[in-house]
């Protein structure tokens, strides 16, 4: 590309006598590119933002895998387990755990949960203890019948803090008719705030009393996982199910809550072609605009060639005028998306206090504002697709003008 060529187009571009329709169309395409790789940074780094958290809040608490007992007597021989699964670098955390299902009762209410018995001094209970206050999780820790509650079974209840609440648990009969639930009473200790729908449904007690209560003589029903890496968690599991030398459930986090993070693969996939195709859009607007342009400047174009002008030097000048757009574009809209990513959260945050309405609700999903982290890679790639998409679109236009005969123009 030499000093000429980018003069010349730069002249074209500037010319006094241009077509002000062409002119518009050229606006157009610029900010038809800026606005579409805006909001392809914008969107990237809110899905970024969701993955984030995602990993950061909603698997810090709950078990990346799972290993349940088949027999109803539950895992034998756990703690031989756990000291056998902790010499594995890849894991972070075991804990023994006991699980059921159930209904809590206070008065006419009623509401089911999913209980889940947990050690206190287990390596897990340390995230856990983060979603809830220090004098609750004392209050749980000191009493055999306490319960934690999330706090969407609270509100649904109506349930205090230091309140009686009853629970019921279905038995299994192998005689006909019908047995009435097992009830026990429990002491609400505490309230946890995980956010999300875990707070709707979700109960914990102590590992000892939930085995009691299902008759599991070997004190825990299985054992559940948490790992470096939260998305090698299926691979992991089966590795590890499949050498158990009991008959076990195999679960991870993707078979219970994978939606999520499908959703968010889902959305970014979604984004990355649409988006790919309105900045598409935008650049056959430059191809408009050099088409009119070669037919306004087919006279210069004749001149140009008739004092020698090579037909590459008319395509570099073109090409050009084409990638100029382009690149005004998508540096206006890289740079505003980069800097409105990175503010986006405390934005989102001043918008909800001027309309006073909150953009995302914690009982609904598992965070409460508006997450946002910009990934370099992606902002590069942006970049590398608009430009892509603006150079193709010059090669037409500039092939047509290159393509223009001298003495045809210049006798009329």
């Amino acid at each position: 590309m030499n000093s000429l060529g980018i003069r010349l187009a730069w002249r074209f571009r500037q010319g006094k006598g241009q077509n002000g329709f062409a002119s518009f169309i050229s606006a157009s395409s610029t900010v038809g590119i800026a606005l579409g790789c805006f909001v392809m940074i914008l969107l990237l780094s809110v899905m970024n933002g969701f993955e984030k958290e995602l990993k950061d809040r909603f698997l810090a608490v709950i078990p990346h895998g799972e290993l349940i007992a088949v027999s109803p007597g539950g895992m034998q021989n756990w703690q031989h387990h756990i000291t056998r699964f902790e010499q594995d670098q890849r894991i972070t955390y075991l804990a023994p755990v006991t699980k059921m299902m159930a209904m809590v009762q206070t008065g006419a209410k009623m509401k089911a949960v999913e209980v889940t018995g947990i050690q206190t001094n287990s390596m897990r209970q340390s995230r856990i203890r983060e979603m809830t206050e220090l004098a609750q999780w004392q209050q749980f820790s000191a009493t055999s019948n306490a319960i934690l509650l999330g706090q969407g079974v609270l509100k649904k209840l109506d349930v205090k803090i230091g309140q009686k609440i009853q629970l019921l648990m279905p038995q299994q009969s192998m005689e006909q008719g019908f047995r009435p639930p097992k009830s026990i009473w429990f002491e609400v200790a505490g309230v946890l705030k995980i956010g999300g729908e875990l707070d709707n449904h979700l109960a914990m007690v102590h590992l000892d009393k939930a085995s009691e209560i299902l008759g599991i003589q070997s004190g825990a029903q299985g054992l559940e996982f948490g790992f470096e890496d939260p998305f090698a968690a299926p691979a992991l599991m089966r590795e590890l199910g499949f050498a158990f030398d009991q008959h076990v459930y195999i679960s991870d986090w993707t078979r219970t809550h994978g939606h999520l993070y499908q959703d968010i693969q889902l959305v970014r996939t979604v984004v990355y072609l649409a988006l790919t195709l309105l900045i598409a859009v935008a650049c056959f607007n430059i191809v408009s605009t050099l088409v009119m342009a070669v037919n306004d400047k087919r006279r210069e174009i004749a001149m140009l060639k008739t004092l020698g002008a090579r037909d590459s030097l008319i395509i570099q000048s073109f090409m050009l005028q084409g990638i100029f757009n382009g690149l005004i574009g998508t540096l206006v809209g890289i740079l505003s998306g980069v800097v409105i990513s990175v503010y986006l959260s405390e934005l989102a945050l001043w918008l909800e206090k001027l309309i006073g309405i909150q953009l995302l609700s914690g009982d609904i999903y598992f965070i409460d504002f508006l997450p946002s982290q910009v990934n370099p890679a992606e902002v590069i790639i942006t970049a590398l697709i608009a430009l892509s998409l603006s150079v193709l679109a010059t090669l037409y236009p500039a092939i047509k003008a290159a393509r223009i005969e001298p003495a045809k123009v210049l006798n009329h």
